[in-house]
């Protein structure tokens, strides 16, 4: 993986860019623009090639990533793995690793050339400094997300109850 944007905490023409693209990204939803501003000049782009692992299932965890652009997909389990899903540009991934801090549930590998967003705990403890009600709403965006992945993990439960 490969880190795009300049140091932490500098603003650019593509910090604003980026800002300008968080407004359609569910983690970022409901921030203030000047909110996403600041966060857009600290967090990092990282592209990733078709093929490359974004993390390894049992990796150490401390990120949630964003798809900008491409194709990834999450697999479980390492001597045979089951694909579980399939991301493209607005999903999010990783997000119960800021949650709970636990090692890596399952591996992300990138099918086709793929830019992301990380924000790490880091950049999440500097939001909750900078501004609480943001860290705030931010965190709650994280837990909908859950939430929504949660649901359709029950349906793919539900569902294989009632083949015969």
């Amino acid at each position: 993986m490969t880190a795009i944007t300049g140091p932490p905490g500098l603003v650019s023409a593509e910090s604003d860019q980026l800002a300008e693209v968080m407004v359609g990204l569910a983690l970022f939803g409901g921030l203030p623009e000047s909110i996403r501003h600041w966060l857009a000049s600290r967090i990092a782009q990282v592209s990733v090639e078709a093929g490359q692992s974004v993390f390894r299932e049992y990796d150490p965890a401390r990120e949630v990533y964003v798809v900008l652009d491409g194709e990834l997909e999450v697999r479980m389990g390492v001597a045979d793995p089951v694909k579980l899903a399939r991301l493209a540009p607005g999903d999010s991934f990783g997000e119960m690793s800021v949650i709970d801090m636990q090692r890596r549930s399952a591996s992300v590998f990138a099918l086709t050339p793929s830019l992301l967003l990380r924000v790490t705990s880091a950049d999440m403890e500097a939001l909750y400094r900078y501004d609480p009600k943001a860290y705030s709403l931010f965190v709650l965006n994280l837990a909908r997300e859950i939430s929504r992945k949660l649901r359709v993990a029950n349906e793919r439960l539900a569902s294989l109850q009632r083949e015969p």
